[in-house]
């Protein structure tokens, strides 16, 4: 099955992705790395005003959505520009805090999503079987957990632990703080919005993996041995022609769980993707050679995400175990 998107989404994609281009997000990403948020910050609220995380919420709270297909081409371009922050948790909270309003608990909601809708705050989260760490804690304007069928305002968190890519930064949660809903409810929404968070991560880290295999692929027309270009081999040509079926493959996985947004749909989408995405980063490193192992190379940005995207918000071994529960 092919998925065209409509000239409104394809501008759409378009004119994130010359925003972010401006935006010089190597140097964005690390200064985000090295604890000044400043660039980052400043990058999150243009992409508030382009109406990025406004696609996750309802109109009701002053955003456009749900809008999962538009939610798919935006996080396909983060990933491809190797944006920091948590811009996969705020769309989780939103459709948290979404769903929870949807079932007679609006509170939260009226709160928390206008801010979140227009770029002026972020959010992080962690939920129950989602891993206990909260990423990028420390720059987040709120952050929440689900514990005991409880969400809460985290009152704080601890230090600072090591992550694959500098640029994910990962904190505990202190337990406690104010509760905003409790109850099936809050535990229901938490389900939900775990799906989110995995279809959100599965168009991050697609683009993730275009943007490997598009610098490789110009990085081998350079590259020259035996007086000619290494690209013009039959070995990197099916390398990267194998990198390339994988990503393409996953292209139409993750447009087709955002129609359905079927548990099992974007747990597919969600393997796929990160499989894909790691593979075009094993694909870049080799053909690269020792140059690829280098942080002072803007590859690095986007090889260290790859892992980390794979196994957030749903490992490999978890989304195959949903698809099969679903057969």
């Amino acid at each position: 099955m092919r998925f065209l998107l409509t000239d409104e989404q394809a501008a759409f994609g378009r004119s994130l992705e010359a925003m972010l281009s401006a935006a010089d997000t190597p140097s964005v990403v690390r200064s985000w790395a090295a604890e000044n948020p400043d660039p980052g910050n400043a990058l999150w609220t243009r992409m508030g005003e382009a109406g990025v995380f406004s696609l996750a919420v309802p109109e009701a709270y002053e955003g456009v959505g749900p809008l999962p297909v538009e939610l798919a081409v935006a996080f396909v371009e983060l990933g491809r520009h190797a944006v920091p922050g948590p811009v996969v948790e705020t769309v989780a909270t939103a459709a948290l805090l979404a769903h929870l309003a949807g079932h007679g608990e609006d509170g939260p909601a009226k709160r928390l999503l206008p801010a979140l809708a227009s770029g002026e705050a972020s959010a992080t989260l962690t939920l129950p079987d989602g891993g206990p760490y909260a990423l990028d804690a420390d720059s987040a304007t709120y952050l929440l957990t689900v514990h005991d069928a409880e969400l809460r305002l985290a009152p704080g968190y601890g230090a600072l632990h090591a992550s694959a890519d500098p640029a994910r930064r990962l904190f505990r949660p202190e337990r406690g703080g104010e509760l905003l809903a409790s109850g099936p409810a809050v535990t229901a929404a938490a389900v939900y919005a775990a799906d989110r968070a995995s279809f959100a991560t599965a168009a991050q880290a697609l683009g993730t993996g275009l943007a490997l295999l598009d610098r490789t692929v110009a990085y081998v027309k350079q590259r020259t041995q035996f007086g000619t270009a290494i690209g013009g081999f039959q070995a990197v040509k099916h390398r990267l022609a194998d990198t390339l079926i994988g990503l393409e493959f996953a292209r139409p996985l993750l447009f087709g769980a955002a129609l359905s947004m079927a548990s099992a749909d974007i747990a597919a989408a969600k393997v796929t993707a990160g499989e894909a995405a790691y593979a075009a980063a094993r694909t870049a490193l080799q053909l690269h050679g020792a140059v690829g192992y280098t942080d002072e190379l803007d590859l690095s940005l986007w090889l260290r995400k790859a892992r980390p995207l794979r196994d957030a918000w749903g490992t490999p071994a978890e989304c195959r175990s949903k698809v099969l529960a679903a057969t």
